[in-house]
């Protein structure tokens, strides 16, 4: 079973969510980075998608 997916607390510079997919799927967070950087950058689309994993994805619970 794989652990749910959350937006990370401590691993962010905007609001958790590349950190929380690489936690989740044990990825390097740096690759998870550079990637929905690619898509920001090349496709455009992907800050559509960052955006609603924003909203979607619910903050690491704790604190």
């Amino acid at each position: 079973m794989r652990p749910q997916l959350f937006r990370s607390r401590t691993d962010r510079y905007v609001a958790g969510v590349c950190g929380g997919i690489a936690r989740t799927y044990n990825w390097d967070p740096a690759l998870v980075r550079i990637l929905a950087l690619i898509l920001v950058l090349g496709a455009g689309s992907g800050l559509l998608v960052y955006l609603i994993l924003w909203f979607v994805i619910p903050l690491e619970p704790g604190y």
